[in-house]
């Protein structure tokens, strides 16, 4: 058995919706088959007794050890915790290579479930050793590393069930929320909307006293100090018991309370020191420790919290104790879990000291023994819900605390004897606001009831019935893919949107490119929703990038489907046929919004076939009205597109919108026949967006098909009375496309220019030119340096191949050089010629080109 090429698809891909690493495994004959090796699971299960069916029910295929691995790769990730219940395992048409899927949350533990899934197979295989112990405590300590903490997470899920889509940016708690300009991003419990100032504020606890203080709200008094002396002068000045802490500290760090003497306050003046330069002395006011959580305006949880404890049993050591109450598998070592263990260091043998006992010392049975002063979660301590019981007015102070400090999210510390009644009646106070509040306490206290601040603070961030997300189309087939996309994005923006583009050309932001190449991939499309410049996106969705990573969004609101045809890149990636093929190219289709639209090509049988994964509506388009999809899908109420002449008309029912094709430039009056079904494409996009009509045709009027904006898509050139035609079609499809549309254009006599790509099949390659021969009076043929693994000579051999039985060509060249070659046939060209180039380096061949036309028009004049 050999693992390879560990992808991680991390959207919605060919096998599912879910996030999932996919492998290549290859087994030898014996491997393919388990039954061959009847003491291999026997073997498994002994090291892994936790292993449910190899052979699920109703299967009774074959089961290879990759279906072994697929299996163990999923259960050692259920087992140490992770939710994930989706896997597959596919044979390839490679006899003994399997395609193994697993479902992750966490790409970094799915990586490690695959890694040691192989471990443990190879250990069933050879009749090895694995530690699954040891195995399944590396998944459950980097899953609770890398996975989201409670807090986040909280949020997180609240926007899930909103359907507002996420991505995390970045190891951490950054997160964003929806898309280009309607993004929100959080961080940790930190919105874009907290401010750094507010921030600044809330760390500096002498400021947030003066601020809280002015604004009319119960604070304890205090004072800053500079030495330990100082703080003892000031303890006496405010007499009585006080709390000595840092000035910027967080999370009760360096916080000492209830303290008298000189010699405690002067330890707690140096613990305090430590945190931060400058330290607090105030006020100790007597009573609980409250956390009230408020969210933009309102009041959204509160809990009491209590200081780490224990009870004793008159058994058992305070040690013994605290390592009981640490078995609790709600408590963790750091944020992940809903409490924090209780930790046994300086601080905690001081408070056990005043309280004359020792770690290894017996507290007498029901003793309370406290081991710190204050009540944190993130020093053990436990918290209680009391949200429905705080009164009106102390929940106004807590608000107008927020609102003072300017926090739209926050954490107010208030110190009473209890929430019933008013700061005032009880002599509390507000002792501290936070900013980036914990939300443990909240969402799973240790009594009471949770409180949903996650959905509070997404409806915060949100209003009522925004889901984040701005119009989203996907564009996929096999030609004419980014034509399309450009004209649906020069309607979008009619209207003043800002459209982000992702096509093979680059990634575009209005009309700005900010990337070049091919960016017709999933990492092209995710730049465009990061953008916060984008009000709307249409993504050319390539069929290579869904087999890498699957899709950069979970639904779209229109996908589109030009055509599948003969198919392209057959042979790459396991995929060998059109209908396979079709599967990759249908899953923008199985992701369309239920409120959504697919539009597809009824005259293209396997790309109409889709209409039945698309959980929205369909729009239908072909140039012949009365095709059969056509009329049916009209009949019942349903959208269509078609030619009628002179005009492309869009129908629904008796609604009809006429559009003259002398008013699209890109069909030339409808003579460019796939020109014509990309403007239909492209109508189809915008109508199920609801885009006016009166946009539409603006669009489709203004929209310039030239090398500048459009490069490679059908350019038309004049050269000294001869017309010249670049263009990027490299598959039979798109030749035969092409030809049709020379064909309506007059010419003396016909020249074609072409290349082939080396990673398409042999086939492909012969057919090309088959076409051509029959369509053309003289074909060159061209070679550079990039033949995609196969041999020089080998693409223009089986070129020449396909010229053999050409009824047309007489005249056949080959040359070396795409510029070379383009020179080579311009040069053979006279008034009323048309020459067809077939480019390959796009942008450098049209400048190429567009040279020579400017040296002939200097020569002329």
């Amino acid at each position: 058995m050999h693992v390879s090429r560990l992808r991680a698809l991390r959207g919605p891909n060919l096998w599912s919706r879910n996030t999932a690493i996919e492998a290549i495994v290859t087994c030898d004959d014996l491997e393919c088959s388990i039954d061959r090796m009847p003491e291999v699971e026997p073997r498994l299960r002994a090291r892994f007794p936790q292993l449910g069916l190899l052979r699920p029910e109703g299967y009774e295929g074959t089961i290879s050890v990759a279906h072994m691995l697929e299996q163990v790769a999923l259960t050692l990730q259920a087992h140490a915790g992770c939710p994930v219940a989706f896997s597959r395992t596919a044979a390839t048409v490679e006899p003994g290579v399997f395609q193994v899927v697993v479902e992750y949350t966490e790409e970094a533990v799915g990586r490690l479930a695959f890694e040691l899934g192989e471990a443990l197979c190879r250990a069933a295989l050879d009749d090895t050793g694995f530690d699954l112990s040891g195995a399944l405590r590396q998944l459950r300590e980097l899953d609770e590393d890398v996975r989201l903490g409670p807090s986040t997470g909280a949020i997180v899920q609240a926007a899930v069930a909103r359907n507002i889509p996420y991505r995390r940016l970045t190891q951490g708690s950054m997160v964003q929320f929806g898309w280009g300009s309607r993004q929100r991003r959080i961080q940790a419990a930190e919105t874009d909307r907290t401010g750094a100032i507010a921030e600044s504020i809330a760390q500096d606890k002498d400021l947030t006293k003066m601020l809280l203080d002015a604004a009319g709200v119960p604070v304890p008094l205090g004072r800053t100090v500079s030495s330990a002396d100082d703080a003892w002068a000031a303890a006496q000045e405010l007499g009585g018991p006080v709390v000595v802490k840092p000035r910027d500290g967080s999370q009760g760090r360096g916080v000492a309370v209830n303290i008298e003497t000189r010699e405690r306050i002067a330890a707690a003046y140096a613990a305090a020191a430590e945190i931060s330069r400058d330290v607090i002395v105030e006020r100790y006011i007597p009573g609980h420790d409250f956390r009230l959580l408020v969210v933009g305006d309102t009041l959204v949880a509160a809990a009491r919290r209590d200081p780490p404890q224990v009870s004793g049993d008159g058994v058992h050591t305070v040690r013994e104790l605290v390592d009981e109450v640490n078995r609790d598998p709600l408590r963790g070592d750091g944020h992940a879990t809903a409490l924090t263990k209780i930790r046994i260091d300086d601080i905690a043998i001081a408070t056990l000291a005043k309280q004359g006992l020792g770690v290894d010392d017996v507290p007498p049975k029901g003793a309370r023994v406290v081991l710190r002063n204050n009540a944190n979660l993130s020093t053990g301590g436990s918290a209680t819900d009391v949200t429905d019981e705080v009164h009106p007015e102390l929940a106004a102070r807590a608000v107008t605390a927020a609102r003072m400090i300017g926090l739209d999210l926050c954490g107010v510390d208030v110190v009473a004897e209890s929430v019933h009644l008013p700061l005032e009646e009880q002599r509390g106070a507000i002792v501290e606001i936070n900013a980036a509040p914990g939300l443990r306490m909240h969402l799973n206290p240790s009594f009471g009831k949770g409180r949903a601040v996650g959905e509070a603070i997404i409806a915060n961030m949100f209003a009522d019935g925004e889901d984040g997300r701005i119009p989203l189309v996907a564009v996929a087939g096999t030609n004419g893919k980014t034509t399309t996309v450009r004209l649906t994005a020069h309607i979008l923006g009619q209207d003043g949107k800002r459209v982000g583009m992702t096509n093979s050309d680059g990634v575009y932001i209005g009309q700005r490119r900010i990337d070049t190449g091919d960016c017709s991939g999933p990492r092209s499309a995710r730049s465009v929703l990061l953008h916060p410049d984008v009000d709307a996106a249409v993504l050319e969705t390539a069929r290579g990038g869904i087999l890498r990573e699957g899709l950069a969004f979970d639904r779209c609101n229109v996908a589109v489907v030009t055509n599948i045809g003969m198919g392209d890149h057959l042979g790459l990636g396991y995929i060998t046929t059109v209908e396979e093929l079709a599967v990759v190219k249908r899953v923008i289709v199985q992701y369309v919004q239920a409120n959504g639209y697919a539009v597809l090509n009824a005259a293209d049988p396997i790309v109409a076939d889709m209409a039945s994964s698309c959980p929205g509506s369909i729009i239908f388009f072909a140039a012949d009205g009365h095709h059969p999809r056509m009329s049916t899908h009209r009949a019942q109420g349903g959208r269509v597109v078609y030619r009628d002449g002179g005009h492309l008309v869009a129908a629904q029912g008796a609604d009809v919108t006429r559009i003259a094709l002398a008013d699209i430039p890109l069909t030339r009056n409808g003579t460019i026949g796939f020109q014509v079904e990309n403007a239909m494409a492209a109508i189809g996009a915008a109508w199920g967006l609801d885009v006016p009509w009166a946009l539409i045709r603006q669009g489709l009027k203004t929209f310039v098909n030239d090398a500048a904006s459009a490069p490679g898509r059908f350019n038309v050139f004049d050269y000294r009375g001869a017309t010249v035609i670049a263009d990027y079609g490299h598959n039979p499809d798109a030749i035969i496309a092409l030809v049709g549309a020379v064909e309506t254009m007059p010419a003396r006599r016909r020249v074609a220019l072409i290349s082939g790509a080396g990673d398409r099949r042999d086939e492909d390659l012969r057919r090309q030119t088959e076409i051509l021969g029959d369509a053309f009076d003289d074909v060159l043929l061209y070679e550079d340096q990039c033949q995609r693994g196969r041999a020089d000579g080998e693409v223009l051999a089986l070129l020449r191949e396909g010229l053999r039985g050409a009824t047309r060509t007489r005249y056949i060249d080959e040359i070396r050089g795409e510029f070379k070659a383009i020179d080579a046939a311009l040069a053979r060209l006279q008034a009323g010629d048309l020459c067809l180039i077939l480019v390959d380096q796009v942008e450098e061949a049209l400048a190429h080109i567009a040279r020579r036309i400017g040296e002939t028009t200097g020569m002329a004049q």
